[in-house]
């Protein structure tokens, strides 16, 4: 694949952006693609290695090599069609995400790996630019209807895939626009929602219908869709933020980061939100150091906070990882975000013992530093130091400290769905069903808070078996 010699002769090369003190001034994307030259280079590094553990390390099994040996030479839209055959939305993966694939490559053995991401994003970026990303209607119709609650990535890759069986599909959204996550969880500054406008404009004229502000479980009842529909899928996300039980939690300026981010993309949409949480001028606390903590801080950034720090329980990872023993696998090391390199303090070991303010609002964090102890073979328990009790300025505080689970009431409620110990919709990944008659569960809601690659495999999954479902046998690729 690729060049023979030319993992030894090329090296990595990075997506440029703009710099920090720029882009901190708008909320477009910032990341720009490559060049046609640099992306072939990139694809002639794909190194011919045998087993391509960057398929087995990516979630949807993209079709990685193929796709890098095309664009090596040059043959963009047969890389699209290639790119297309495993994953429904390159334009989201390839902007958001962390790229398992790169990771797994054999040239990050003892090199930099290659450029997947930087070439899925040149590809379908190239693919929309020469408008070869064309609907795919289908002639003949089934006569089955499907209902997908929830219209996050799971929702749409699996609506996609159904409509292209020839199902008629309706999406169900409670929220004013069609996205999920995607719309009102991750910064436009890092996925513009003109990448979900055009594909829903797309999967509209393959048949998908999009019903937002449709709120199943309120306003809408679960045995209307039992009633009317011949499948039901829930992708409806793990929504339930993990909060924090301590001292002067109710105080003013204390929020989940998905009360703080949301409105922030409205704003960006065009609506007026009059009471929006505000990081202007004021001294930040990020509790959490995963994605959504770090888009906490970005957003921070661009609303002029006065001073940005993000802690995370955890101990320090190191700052790379020992390759020879944990590749192929995802690696613990440090990771620093374009938002860190924006402006953030950041500290680990610190756990958080109360809020203090005075008027109802917050003004002070009391933290503490934390080690991790073993005693014997049972896992690690934290141990707060002595004596090690700290101030934090804080007039605003953001929790990212990831989410527990679906939210349980509602919708689940109604459907009367079987959970597993987890508190997430029981069902396996073979046939996606729960223990309601024709009723699915895909994505998050039944996996658990995890990745948008892994909510569009599960999407294309519970797509198959549903199919399969309705019509004893499925076309459709797992």
């Amino acid at each position: 694949m690729g060049k023979i010699t030319g993992f030894l002769e090329l090296q990595r090369i990075r997506e440029a952006a703009q710099p920090a003190g720029e882009r901190v001034r708008h909320y477009r994307e910032f990341v720009l693609t490559l060049g046609d030259d640099d992306a072939a280079k990139q694809g002639a590094r794909c190194m011919d290695c045998g087993i391509p553990f960057c398929q087995s390390g990516c979630p949807v099994h993209n079709v990685i090599p193929d796709w890098n040996d095309l664009v090596y030479r040059r043959q963009w839209r047969q890389a699209l069609d290639v790119l297309h055959s495993t994953n429904n939305f390159p334009e989201f993966t390839g902007r958001v995400c962390p790229a398992p694939c790169e990771t797994a490559c054999t040239l990050n053995i003892n090199n930099d790996p290659v450029g997947i991401k930087s070439i899925e994003h040149f590809i379908i970026d190239r693919g929309w630019e020469e408008g070869w990303v064309t609907p795919q209607p289908l002639a003949s119709r089934s006569g089955r209807r499907v209902a997908i609650v929830g219209s996050g990535p799971a929702g749409l890759a699996c609506a996609q895939q159904l409509a292209r069986a020839g199902h008629d599909v309706v999406v169900f959204e409670k929220n004013d626009r069609i996205g999920g996550l995607l719309r009102y969880g991750i910064p436009d500054f890092k996925l513009e929602k003109v990448a979900i406008n055009r594909r829903m404009a797309q999967m509209a004229e393959e048949g998908v219908e999009f019903r937002p502000n449709s709120h199943v479980g309120s306003g809408i009842a679960a045995r209307n869709l039992l009633r009317d529909y011949d499948a039901i899928v829930l992708t409806g996300g793990a929504e339930a933020p993990r909060d924090l039980d301590v001292p002067g939690r109710d105080l003013d300026g204390v929020h989940f980061a998905m009360e703080f981010l949301p409105q922030q993309n409205r704003v960006v949409a065009g609506d007026r939100v009059p009471t929006q949480i505000m990081a202007t001028g004021k001294h930040v606390v990020v509790i959490g150091g995963g994605d959504t903590g770090s888009d906490c801080v970005g957003t921070s950034n661009r609303h002029g906070a006065a001073s940005i720090t993000q802690f995370e329980l955890l101990p320090q990872p190191p700052v790379s990882e020992n390759k020879p023993l944990v590749w192929p696998n995802w690696p613990i090391k440090l990771r620093t975000s374009s938002s860190h390199e924006e402006g953030c303090n950041r500290d680990w070991s610190v756990t958080t013992k109360r809020f203090e303010g005075s008027h109802g609002q917050v003004e002070r964090l009391v933290a503490a530093r934390v080690e991790w102890q073993r005693d014997g073979n049972g896992p690690p328990k934290m141990v707060e130091i002595p004596g090690s009790e700290f101030e934090l300025k804080a007039d605003l505080v953001l929790f990212a400290m990831g989410f527990v689970g679906p939210v349980q009431s509602g919708l689940l409620e109604q459907f009367g769905v079987e959970c597993d110990a987890r508190s997430n919709v029981k069902a396996d990944t073979e046939n996606y069903r729960t223990s309601v008659p024709k009723v699915f569960a895909a994505g998050d809601m039944r996996r658990g808070q995890s990745l948008v690659v892994w909510a569009i495999r599960e999407g294309r999954q519970a797509a198959r078996a549903v199919d399969e479902f309705l019509m004893g046998v499925s076309a459709l690729p797992r």
